[in-house]
């Protein structure tokens, strides 16, 4: 007997009528639909921003730790910026390395995920 259009939920597309379970038992993602972005999605190991970018940054503005703000390392990052700060900007030599280091080997984001090449 078809479930009348008003009482169907999204567990009759995934379960046949014969095969009832309890909303705990369905697994949460399959009921979600597929997120459309207007960016490229990557695996969940690798991470969204870039070793490119962040090495440019880290080159460039590294004496105030940009670089590392945009990785999502705001500890090294405000470390970087008091050192800075503090030896009258002889620590930015520090960023300047930092980032030559992130674009040779990469690095990993907050999150500990490899930065996408």
């Amino acid at each position: 007997m078809e479930t009348p259009s008003a009482e169907r939920t999204k567990f009759d597309d995934i379960f046949p009528p014969g095969e009832r379970r309890d909303r705990q038992d369905v697994n949460r993602s399959l009921l979600c639909p597929l997120m459309t972005t207007p960016y490229q999605q990557y695996p969940q190991g690798v991470s969204d921003k870039s070793k490119v970018v962040a090495g440019v940054l880290q080159i460039l503005l590294g004496g105030f730790g940009i670089g590392r703000f945009y990785m999502g390392d705001t500890k090294t990052g405000v470390i970087q910026l008091i050192v800075t700060l503090v030896t009258c900007g002889i620590g930015s030599i520090w960023g300047i390395v930092d980032g030559i280091l992130i674009l040779v080997n990469g690095g990993v984001d907050g999150q500990g995920r490899p930065l996408r090449d």
